[in-house]
């Protein structure tokens, strides 16, 4: 979440005229149907013929800690007028919804598990800010969800599954200021067929005259659909829209719905337009 919200304060810094979007391939375009989600991060979701019910969700928690205490590197660090302490935050929810196209249905439910440890250094008996300083170790987040369609449905169930993980460790990263990269890659399977789920992140804006620049970093702007013969679907985080190749059937669109909406129905790594 802090993450997000420093990245959303430097893309406002750019300019008020600036405009952030998602650049769909014309290509698709021209061979998908866009639908906008109406109720997207809400507690219900409905587009087309598309509606959820009510998304019932349980308790979301965090459990912040304390980590290792490096002890003995205090020991000489506080003389130097410097603490160092491990901090350790797990965050967890789960949910579940119905989603219907009008006349078959799937059960969605999900569940949602974020691990973060880091280094934080202090100065020793000095108020103010800043006066400390907080240094990513580690993330996991994981995402799963299973999509259960009823008795009149064709096909087996979907197990959708999304991570993201950083290890400084592993992989034996210097950098003081990294952070959680933008986006968790995936993929849902019935055993038979599988589709990938990969972030789209730009790095371009626009102003009112159609200029472009780049930022200085790149933002998440949603998440593409495939499977071996290509793009089937596109779901676009900025503008809350959900694109439909226009090939698939109704049990296709039917599933990949269920996963354009589970991926806006999350509450711990989500990104909030």
């Amino acid at each position: 979440m802090k993450r997000n919200v420093l990245l959303m304060a430097a893309a406002c810094c750019i300019g008020s005229c600036t405009t952030i979007k998602m650049s769909i391939p014309e290509s698709f375009q021209q061979q998908a149907t866009m639908l906008h989600v109406k109720g997207a991060h809400g507690n219900s979701m409905s587009f087309d013929h598309f509606t959820t019910s009510k998304i019932k969700r349980g308790v979301h928690v965090s459990y912040p800690g304390w980590g290792r205490p490096f002890i003995l590197e205090n020991l000489w660090l506080n003389q130097l007028g410097i603490g160092k302490a491990g901090l350790v935050d797990n965050e967890k929810a789960k949910f579940r919804y119905a989603l219907t196209d009008g006349n078959n249905v799937v059960q969605v439910y999900a569940h949602e598990k974020a691990v973060t440890r880091e280094t934080e250094y202090h100065l020793l008996n000095k108020s103010g800010f800043p006066n400390s300083f907080t240094e990513l170790q580690q993330y996991n987040y994981v995402f799963s969800a299973v999509i259960s369609g009823d008795t009149t449905q064709v096909g087996k169930g979907w197990e959708m599954v999304m991570t993201n993980i950083y290890d400084r460790k592993a992989s034996r990263d210097k950098n003081p200021f990294a952070y959680v990269k933008p986006g968790d890659n995936g993929l849902a399977t019935n055993g038979t067929d599988t589709i990938f789920i990969k972030p789209v992140n730009i790095k371009q804006t626009a102003n009112a005259e159609g200029k472009t620049s780049n930022l200085p970093f790149k933002l998440l702007s949603g998440y593409e659909l495939s499977t071996t013969g290509g793009v089937i679907g596109i779901v676009d985080l900025m503008n809350q829209n959900i694109w439909f190749y226009n090939e698939l059937d109704a049990n296709e669109r039917l599933n990949v719905a269920a996963i354009a909406t589970a991926i806006f129905a999350r509450r711990v790594h989500n990104e909030y337009w």
